[in-house]
């Protein structure tokens, strides 16, 4: 693969990064071809030892994914991250996608149950509209009871979703730096 190939391949692979980015990745990557050059290695020779422009393209990208997550944590970013670590090898389908779709069905599912706690007193108000000799004390009280039991849940599932997004955020990290060249000791 000469030089223009190689380039042409990594920025085919870097369209989604933003410009300034894009042009710093390329810079660097020429500076490897005129080391390589003036070392007297061929262009075929630098290119080769440089790897992959895809796979290159695949790890910068969700390099880049996963610090823009690190900074800003939105549903966006996790989103980008996650498809971006999941490009990186087949088996990070399974291995990225199952714990992010466990995580997030226990997340809405707490949501949902403190959602429905604290509306629960409406069910009480529309049984006693739909059936106005049956209404009862004992109803209200529990409703009462679980609007409570509902913002308490509602509280904790606040900090349950931002630890979690700060740990799936982490998993990704990991995931990326093992899929990339193994773990090292440092």
């Amino acid at each position: 693969m000469t030089k223009d190939q190689f380039f042409k391949q990594l920025q085919a692979g870097l369209q989604k990064l933003p410009a300034e980015e894009k042009k710093d990745i390329l810079h660097d990557y020429e500076e490897h071809f005129f080391i390589g050059m003036e070392e007297g290695k061929t262009e075929e020779e630098i290119a080769h030892s440089l790897g992959s422009p895809q796979q290159i393209a695949k790890e910068l990208l969700a390099t880049y994914h996963l610090e823009k997550v690190e900074n800003t944590i939105s549903t966006g970013n996790i989103f980008r991250a996650l498809w971006a670590v999941i490009g990186l090898g087949f088996f990070n389908l399974a291995i990225v996608l199952g714990p992010f779709i466990a995580l997030v069905a226990l997340i809405v599912s707490g949501w949902v149950v403190g959602a429905s706690f604290i509306l629960s007193p409406l069910l009480v108000i529309f049984d006693s509209v739909l059936q106005p000799s049956g209404f009862a004390l004992f109803p209200l009280f529990m409703s009462l009871l679980l609007v409570g039991l509902g913002i308490f849940i509602a509280i904790g599932m606040f900090y349950l979703t931002k630890f979690s997004m700060k740990g799936f955020v982490t998993y990704l990290k990991f995931n990326a730096k093992l899929v990339k060249g193994g773990l090292k000791n440092d």
